[in-house]
């Protein structure tokens, strides 16, 4: 009986094991969503007045059923962006989360200043995606986003 109740025992805690760990990995490579950027045409084009300084506006375009995460952020007299991901770590699909005046790497937690983003090369850093300001709007063309997609 003593054999019998350990086995069960046992059995339960291996149960428990196995659930937690579905559990840590579904919830730890989930990709965020965010909300579709404004389009107009062929082109996302967001209005630059809704643009919070020093804040990452984060976006999800979806490509053949792909969420390709990306954000804005207005510094200064300027307006950049970048992927929601980075040349290291995007297999993890994490991307940043913005932390007062930072986006951090939600896989390896390094940090970078918004203002050290645009001069950022290799590594952790976000990678930089081309876009224009034009009649108050930032625009990013859809097709940089689509070439984009096999990051996510």
């Amino acid at each position: 009986m003593l054999v019998y109740c350990m086995r069960k025992a046992s059995l339960f805690i291996y149960s428990i094991y196995i659930v937690a760990a579905v559990v840590l990995v579904a919830s730890c490579s989930r990709q965020p969503s965010y909300p579709p950027p404004p389009l107009s045409g062929t082109e996302v084009s967001i209005p630059v007045s809704s643009l919070q300084p020093e804040v990452p506006h984060f976006f999800s375009y979806e490509v053949n059923g792909k969420r390709v995460n990306f954000f804005v952020v207005r510094l200064n007299d300027k307006i950049l962006s970048f992927l929601d991901a980075c040349i290291t770590c995007y297999p993890k699909k994490k991307g940043y989360e913005d932390r007062n005046g930072y986006v951090v790497c939600r896989a390896c937690e390094t940090s970078y200043s918004l203002y050290k983003l645009e001069k950022g090369i290799g590594g952790c850093y976000p990678i930089k995606i081309e876009g224009r300001t034009e009649n108050g709007n930032y625009r990013i063309p859809i097709s940089t986003l689509v070439n984009s997609a096999n990051r996510f």
